[in-house]
């Protein structure tokens, strides 16, 4: 039988893409449990979730057995400095040997409060300087603050003796940053510009992202000793305004500032944000979230919609992806930033429970932490862990 010319053009096209989609079928079932599952009404998600059949040094456990660890930092040499929550700082060398620094008096453990972001100052190396975010009690009620240390290492002679690292003269430099049981921030990253960016919620007073009297729902911007900066836009210590809660800051290959943001809670969870941060921008809340619009305020350049929840956290930037932290929704996030609009892929769903930190190291590699024992997760074998993951994976 003779097949028409039409009909067969039809067929060799048909089998080339089959042929293509039997190929990218086989990608998936070497590398996905799943893929293209779109959340209703939002056509820049697609959750994809990488499982671990790779080799060993890809995907690695460093450290177990930690207490809701919420920041990392690192020192020159490679040791990692982690903040647990319940307010102990404490040190992993790179064979995942772990030893507590200190424990930092005074911390107040609730909901979302504790002892959360933790910097190194870029000049470590000559003044030994490491910064940390703190909720304490004041009267009866909440406040955040970030202290200045000066990290010790071990030494035969003066404070600590021989027994190891410590630290040594606390200076407070920022102080009544409003708290509350939910939605303290916690960030702390220094920029390329040597600044110090501290991000802070709005500590359930949502009208407080609002007013620039407030340090309350806003990414703050200082210098290494606590002052202004004196191209700061509004002569204070606000760099952005309009935030709900804050909890991821990186910068890109070209320099320019983003941030993850915990959009709505309670019955109505949704619209978390990722937001590209322009100095004395606006970002909404609470006038507007999601894709909503208003004059003189920014919309996020990604949004988890208003039926899935990320709860997003820690942040890191990877070859033209921001990559970030899902609390609720479980998972390590992936935003291609180059695209338009911004595809954002769903990895390791389900595989390790709620993920905080998100941290690229000095080895080029990726590092997350678990949060499992913060009373919202389920507690695995190990729990909490941090996991180093190659970034190639992202590619």
């Amino acid at each position: 039988m003779k097949i028409p010319s039409g009909l067969k053009s039809y067929l060799v096209i048909a089998a080339i893409i089959a042929a293509g989609y039997g190929m990218y079928a086989y990608r998936d079932l070497i590398f996905y449990k799943a893929v293209s599952v779109l959340p209703e009404g939002q056509s820049d998600v697609v959750q994809g979730v990488l499982k671990g059949d790779l080799p060993a040094d890809d995907i690695k456990t460093i450290a177990t057995g930690l207490e809701i660890p919420w920041d990392i930092a690192f020192l020159p040499g490679g040791n990692l400095l982690v903040t647990e929550r319940p307010g102990r700082l404490k040190r992993i060398t790179p064979d995942g040997a772990i030893a507590e620094v200190a424990g930092i008096e005074g911390t107040r453990r609730n909901s979302e409060g504790g002892l959360l972001g933790v910097a190194a100052h870029p000049r470590f190396d000559e003044n030994g300087w490491i910064y940390l975010y703190q909720t304490i009690t004041v009267g009866t009620g909440a406040k955040n603050r970030v202290d200045r240390y000066r990290l010790n290492p071990p030494s035969s002679e003066g404070s600590g003796g021989a027994s190891g690292w410590h630290l040594s003269e606390r200076t407070t430099i920022l102080q009544n940053i409003p708290g509350a049981i939910y939605h303290d921030g916690g960030e702390l990253v220094f920029g390329p510009d040597g600044k110090l960016y501290v991000t802070t919620g709005d500590a359930t007073q949502s009208a407080l992202s609002q007013d620039l009297k407030s340090l309350s729902g806003k990414i703050l911007r200082l210098n290494d000793d606590g002052t202004i900066p004196g191209d700061n836009p509004f002569g204070t210590a606000v760099w952005s305004y309009g935030h709900r809660n804050p909890q991821g800051l990186a910068w890109d290959g070209q320099g320019r500032l983003w941030a993850t943001e915990h959009g709505r809670s309670g019955a109505l969870s949704g619209l978390d944000e990722l937001n590209l941060i322009e100095k004395g921008q606006n970002y909404g809340w609470p006038v507007i979230q999601g894709d909503e619009e208003n004059e003189g305020m920014r919309k996020p350049v990604a949004q988890s919609g208003p039926t899935y929840t990320w709860a997003p956290s820690g942040l890191a930037f990877y070859a033209g992806n921001m990559i970030f932290g899902g609390l609720r929704g479980e998972a390590l996030y992936q935003a291609k930033i180059g695209q338009s609009p911004v595809l954002v892929l769903s990895h390791f769903e389900k595989e390790y429970g709620r993920i905080r930190a998100v941290v690229m190291g000095p080895d080029k590699m990726l590092y997350f932490t678990t949060s499992n024992r913060d009373g919202r997760g389920a507690p695995k074998d190990g729990d909490d862990k941090i996991i180093r993951v190659n970034p190639r994976l992202f590619q």
